[in-house]
């Protein structure tokens, strides 16, 4: 027997349900005896899970290790926190050293220095200035 209590307009309701079959339930709401029926419930269709295919393996029984796809030369600055481009200091082929002062982002209403880490060729600048960024989004790609 489940037992269930209530509050509807600060009004207090004790319900037991008695019995239930198929569509027709027998409950008590605060002693009262009730008879219900119930709608049907739609019959949802089965969700069909497949599973993937296991790994290939060698003939020793060793799993086979495919290379990763190599990215072009170069590292990835990242942004630090969340916050605004306020200025991009440097172009695509700029040659840069570990320390530059690639852009300012503006976080918490501070202004911060996006620095190299690395010496290298600028690639790839990703963001624009004015640009939101989150946490560790991509800012310049260096070579």
């Amino acid at each position: 027997m489940k037992e269930f209590n209530y509050s509807i307009n600060g009004n207090q309701y004790k319900v037991e349900i008695i019995k239930e079959e198929d569509t027709i339930v027998e409950l008590e709401v605060n002693g009262t005896p009730y008879t219900v029926e119930m709608e049907k419930p739609v019959k949802a269709k089965p969700v069909v899970i497949s599973r993937p295919a296991p790994a290939p393996v060698t003939p020793k029984g060793a799993p086979v290790v495919v290379p990763t796809k190599t990215m072009p030369s170069g590292s990835v600055v990242k942004s630090p926190l969340p916050g605004v481009i306020l200025e991009v200091n440097v172009k695509v082929g700029d040659t840069v050293k570990a320390g530059t002062k690639l852009m300012i982002l503006e976080a918490m209403k501070m202004e911060n220095t996006i620095a190299s880490d690395h010496g290298g060729k600028v690639l790839e600048i990703k963001v624009d200035k004015g640009a939101s960024v989150l946490e560790g989004a991509e800012l310049v790609i260096i070579g």
